[in-house]
């Protein structure tokens, strides 16, 4: 296998292999948030209104509600932020609140019907040729893909951080 002039080789030089792998890792990240940006913003929203849609789209098809605090905990943002968020994303007709139907004080949020087709108007060529990609590896291996995939993201989940950088001596 040739080895290819990258970023992953700092750290693996010894391991030209799983230098390639983890590179084509980063190379998948890079396009998948360009995607995101890209998306959004042809969407006029930004990116974290734009999984915040997302998440309402799947857990909606998936039959789960969704509260304001569920929400915000799966993006990560303050309350107020989620607040704002929702304001936004009622305002342009893609999501509506209603009442919990077990907890008079609780909020559900739905995605609309026009959430649902303006997603899947924009994304599903997309996803078509997505999912013709994964059809072209071999049966026998997607499981291991999925595995590595899931470790991968694992390993991402429980990465706590770096301190500051320190600055040089002399």
């Amino acid at each position: 296998m040739a080895e290819p002039a990258n970023r992953a080789h700092y750290w693996y030089a010894d391991d030209p292999d799983v230098a390639e792998v983890l590179e084509a890792v980063r190379t998948f990240r890079r396009s998948d948030a360009a995607m995101r940006r890209r998306t959004a913003a042809r969407m006029s929203m930004n990116e974290t209104d734009m999984r915040a849609l997302q998440a309402l789209i799947g857990r909606d098809s998936e039959g789960l509600r969704t509260s304001p605090h569920h929400l915000a905990r799966e993006l990560g943002i303050s309350t107020a932020s989620t607040t704002k968020l929702l304001d936004r994303l009622a305002e342009s007709g893609h999501l509506v609140r209603e009442q919990h139907p077990t907890d008079r004080r609780g909020v559900v949020l739905r995605p609309t019907q026009h959430a649902h087709d303006e997603v899947r108007e924009r994304l599903a060529h997309m996803h078509r040729r997505m999912a013709e990609v994964a059809l072209a590896v071999p049966e026998r291996s997607r499981a291991d893909v999925a595995g590595f995939l899931r470790a991968m993201a694992a390993v991402l989940d429980d990465e706590q951080g770096s301190d500051p950088l320190r600055p040089a001596t002399s």
